[in-house]
């Protein structure tokens, strides 16, 4: 895919409000890296308090998930989870502009030879993610040791479209950016030995998907992790990454490749996946992306557990006569 480019109407009025939030987010990474973690705390919090909706969501996932928990301990998590969604915007911010040299001190990579090993055998790979909050820092500081493709949906604004393109790209020079939806370009890039991220641990809706459990709760879950590695004959290798306390930078783990996956039963593979995924948000539950409505698409007869969307009210203006 042709990366986008620069253009003069990127100026114009309507984006001015982005630039600016841009040029805010570029001078506060300039802090300290603890100062960073900080601030981004401290948006979080108020984070928590300003998005009730997605504070609900993210509470309803906890309980359905962890109903053995207190509802202190719930309570506990989901705080610290919106903290890490608040460190997360400047961890993306880090990962699009910080100098190279600067980002790579924070990181520590485990298994790396997985990797290196399924090029030495001409094998491709399927590099397993999940939505941690912590995900866009490390796919830049992943990138910085491996070649990785990604998986790539384009944004509706264009001038952020760019910025983020831009951003991602950079630690990779002869990484591709491969649309969601261009799933033959996703098998040529496998085929050829190529690494390519992608995560499988959203709801996707009901199309190419099956519902097994996840946490104990029947979740639709996408079948494509298996068919890709089949048609891609490529290697599952997951990877996962934490933030670590005190400031000390994040461990990157890229874990040993599944065997015997898939085994060609639907319903097994994606159930495989879904424990999989269990075992590593237990590592780090607070560090998931718990906003997101993974439990939307029910089996038929089942109402989903999430409010309504709040719809904003359209304002009808008067034409002139």
């Amino acid at each position: 895919m042709q990366r986008p480019g620069f253009s003069s109407a990127m100026l114009h009025p309507r984006y001015w409000l982005l630039w600016m939030g841009i040029g805010l987010l570029w001078l506060l990474i300039q802090l300290p890296y603890p100062a960073i973690l900080s601030v981004g705390r401290l948006v979080g919090r108020a984070m928590y308090h300003l998005m009730p909706e997605r504070r609900l969501i993210a509470a309803t996932n906890l309980e359905l998930c962890f109903p053995d928990w207190s509802s202190e301990r719930r309570e506990q998590v989901l705080r610290e989870n919106f903290a890490s969604n608040g460190i997360a915007l400047f961890e993306m911010a880090m990962a699009w502009w910080w100098p190279p040299r600067r980002l790579a001190k924070l990181a520590t990579i485990e298994g790396l030879e997985h990797l290196e090993h399924a090029a030495a055998e001409g094998r491709g790979v399927l590099l397993m993610s999940l939505h941690f909050t912590t995900l866009e820092i490390g796919a830049a500081l992943l990138s910085q040791q491996a070649t990785i493709d990604g998986m790539y949906r384009e944004h509706a604004n264009p001038t952020f479209d760019f910025i983020q393109r831009r951003g991602r790209e950079r630690h990779n020079a002869d990484a591709i950016a491969v649309e969601r939806e261009d799933v033959r370009s996703m098998l040529k890039s496998m085929r050829s030995g190529r690494a390519i991220w992608y995560a499988p641990d959203q709801d996707y809706g009901r199309k190419a998907s099956v519902f097994v459990p996840f946490f104990g709760v029947q979740a639709a879950t996408v079948t494509a992790t298996a068919t890709f590695a089949r048609l891609g004959k490529a290697k599952v290798i997951p990877f996962t990454q934490t933030r670590l306390p005190n400031a000390q930078g994040y461990r990157l783990t890229l874990h040993p490749p599944l065997e015997n996956f898939p085994v060609g039963d639907e319903e097994a593979d994606a159930l495989r996946i879904n424990q999989w995924v269990e075992q590593a948000i237990l590592q780090q539950p607070e560090q998931y992306m718990w906003v997101h409505r993974r439990f939307k698409t029910r089996p038929e007869g089942e109402e989903r557990p999430y409010p309504k969307r709040q719809r904003r009210k359209r304002r009808h203006v008067a034409k002139a006569r």
